[in-house]
């Protein structure tokens, strides 16, 4: 029976991260199987999940994707583990915007039927924290908080001042841990998240470390007896799907933000996917009909992939043979004439006949909603998806030649045109969740296989 837990903070900041990862490390270490998940669009943290528990962690996000879907999601990725291990986003309540839940990792909570434990920052509080606590127990009475871990506590008195509080104001809400500061345990940072774990993998001392602090400074077994509360998730009996159809699929330290579910759908849809490196390799798997490049840091990488020539024509000839091709975020960058960054130009792929620039601040953030503006890649014309958009990065204006498939709008405001479409190409900085519209993954599938005939006949 799989049991579950929620991981969320009052805020950004307080250690979500750490925790969680801390936590399925040690529970790994007794023998339990993790399903690791993460709210929200975030990429990063899911990677390190992954470097923990060698299992793929998968978003769960109400505001890009219905209740039906997350809950279908969860069970599907939950089902076979011991412990779901679900890490928030942002503070526990905060979301698309104030006076909405959607998007929030308290609406995914609710969704599942997952306790909440909440970790608090208790560094430069004392009896205040409980009052902090307090209010996010009590703001939204459906959700149910089981427990609090405090962190970043000084010293043995502190400790004693914060366990005092809370006791004091919330008896019935017990204090699962008070985690020492320990600088050793930090997980260094870029741009508004985490460095990936393609680019900081945890050693393991790092992992044994903080493993040895969880199992010191939590109760480990009475989290595991709160988590066992959380409903177990029903799975289905989904058809086995036939592969029919080869999608390549780019996944290497520069393109490593994709969402899980996106690739499940499409394996769900037909599709057997070949993970290639345009970083590494210098042609496209053999037998594909279709191309998926995700975001990532290119622009880290920008020399490397500059300097790889087979793999750059490989997929601009695909591109030009009338291919689909779908790219998002690092993966349009990739296919633009190339970057600037740090005053150095390296040249890409050259489909988009634009150049990107990195800038010292971010360009965009935020959830996003398209609707098609005619029949593409990925549906038909009228068809709405959602997703998110993040990125230090900017471009020369797209030449009005190339066409725009997508009308583009947060929160109800539009934002005019995107979604660029060459031949059979399609390219836009907005990552989409396939698990928005139930159709972008069979649409991009069908297009695969009816380019496969159209060449083989």
């Amino acid at each position: 029976m799989t049991s579950a837990i929620v991981i969320a903070a009052p805020h950004s900041g307080c250690g979500k991260t750490t925790v969680s990862l801390g936590i399925m490390e040690a529970l790994k270490r007794r023998g339990l199987r993790i399903a690791p998940f993460k709210t929200g669009p975030d990429f990063i943290d899911p990677g390190y999940h992954r470097a923990v528990t060698g299992t793929a962690s998968v978003n769960l996000d109400g505001w890009m994707c219905p209740t039906s879907f997350i809950s279908d999601t969860y069970a599907h990725h939950a089902a076979a583990a011991d412990v779901a291990v679900i890490e928030g986003a942002m503070g526990l309540f905060d979301g698309i915007g104030g006076s909405s839940e959607a998007g929030s990792t308290a609406q995914v909570a609710k969704i599942i039927g997952a306790p909440v434990l909440l970790v608090v920052d208790g560094r430069s509080q004392g009896r205040s924290a409980a009052a902090l606590v307090h209010g996010f127990t009590t703001f939204d009475p459906a959700l149910k908080v089981c427990g609090v871990i405090f962190n970043n506590v000084g010293s043995e008195n502190h400790e004693k001042v914060l366990r005092e509080a809370l006791l004091a104001s919330n008896p019935d809400l017990p204090v699962l841990g008070c985690l020492p500061r320990d600088p050793f345990l930090a997980i260094p940072s870029r741009h508004l998240g985490l460095v990936t774990a393609e680019d900081n993998p945890l050693s393991p001392d790092f992992l044994g470390r903080l493993a040895e602090v969880i199992e010191r400074h939590i109760d480990l077994d009475r989290l595991l007896k709160v988590s066992a509360a959380a409903p177990r998730p029903v799975l289905g009996s989904p058809a086995v799907p036939a592969s029919d159809v080869e999608l390549a699929v780019a996944r290497d330290a520069a393109f490593c933000f994709v969402y899980e579910d996106n690739l499940r759908l499409l394996q769900k849809a037909g599709a057997r996917l070949k993970e290639f490196s345009p970083l590494e390799d210098s042609a496209l798997p053999e037998g594909v009909s279709g191309i998926y490049l995700p975001g990532g840091y290119p622009e880290l990488f920008a020399s490397h992939l500059s300097r790889n020539h087979a793999m750059a024509g490989a997929i601009r000839d695909a591109v030009e043979a009338g291919m689909p091709v779908y790219a998002e975020c690092g993966g349009f960058i990739y296919l633009t004439d190339g970057v600037l960054a740090d005053g150095v130009t390296e040249r890409f792929v050259g489909v988009y006949p634009v150049q990107a620039r990195m800038l010292p601040r971010r360009k965009a953030l935020g959830y996003r909603e398209v609707t098609f503006a005619r029949d593409g890649l990925l549906g038909d014309t009228g068809t709405t998806a959602r997703g998110h958009e993040f990125h230090y990065s900017e471009m020369d204006a797209v030449p009005d030649r190339v066409e725009r498939l997508y009308s583009v709008r947060r929160k109800g405001v539009s934002l005019g045109s995107e979604g660029f479409l060459y031949k059979n190409c399609l390219a836009s900085y907005i990552h989409l969740h396939f698990g928005s519209a139930p159709g972008l993954a069979a649409s991009f599938v069908d297009s695969c296989r009816e380019y496969r005939e159209r060449i083989t006949r």
